[in-house]
């Protein structure tokens, strides 16, 4: 927990209905779920990461575990969320009259909103091209942090199979960034050193 205060404590007072409790819970996974949907093309993130909250506190007193545990379980809930989310869609059509999923709005500083722009066109860039089932390994391992059984929990995988999907997903991006700037990511050199775990 980044607020100091041990995990035990906080879960237990969130379970006994404390609002301060749950509050912390949600600033803390918040950020992480709602780039989760971002990135995964979800039309409203903001609205799915609340319904994955609603239901992170309806079910949270049956919760038992620790930190990394609540992890996968939030994640596994919005996981599901975004699933429920492209089976609604597929049904009917959508209209959406901004820029896609990162649109940014104008923070007044036109240098930072420029880089700010580049780094999410980038990133938006490079998760469209991959296979789903890969963008949905790599970014629950890296924005979520989970680890490698959590994912295949949360995606209801094996761990083998999220390790192959985990690994094609690193190629796929280590080659569309050495193919798309020469000062890209040096041959061989792996994208994201934090994944080797």
């Amino acid at each position: 927990m980044r607020t100091g205060l041990p995990f035990d404590d906080v879960l237990a007072a969130a379970q006994a209905g404390a609002a301060w409790a749950f509050e912390v819970l949600y600033r803390d996974l918040a950020p992480s779920v709602t780039g989760y949907l971002r990135l995964h093309g979800s039309a409203e993130p903001d609205d799915l990461a609340s319904e994955t909250f609603i239901g992170v506190l309806t079910g949270l007193g049956g919760f038992r575990g620790d930190e990394e545990a609540l992890r996968a379980w939030v994640f596994t809930i919005a996981h599901r969320r975004l699933v429920d989310d492209w089976r609604r869609r597929g049904r009917r059509p959508q209209v959406t009259d901004d820029d896609g999923p990162l649109t940014t709005r104008p923070g007044g500083d036109t240098e930072d909103d420029a880089l700010v722009r580049l780094g999410t066109d980038d990133v938006h860039r490079l998760c469209g091209l991959l296979p789903a089932d890969q963008r949905a390994v790599l970014l629950l391992r890296i924005l979520a942090d989970l680890t490698v059984e959590q994912v295949a929990q949360v995606l209801g995988r094996s761990v083998g199979s999220v390790k192959a999907l985990q690994r094609r997903g690193l190629a796929s991006l280590r080659t569309a960034l050495e193919n798309g700037s020469p000062e890209g990511v040096a041959a061989g050199a792996h994208p994201f050193p934090a994944l080797r775990r």
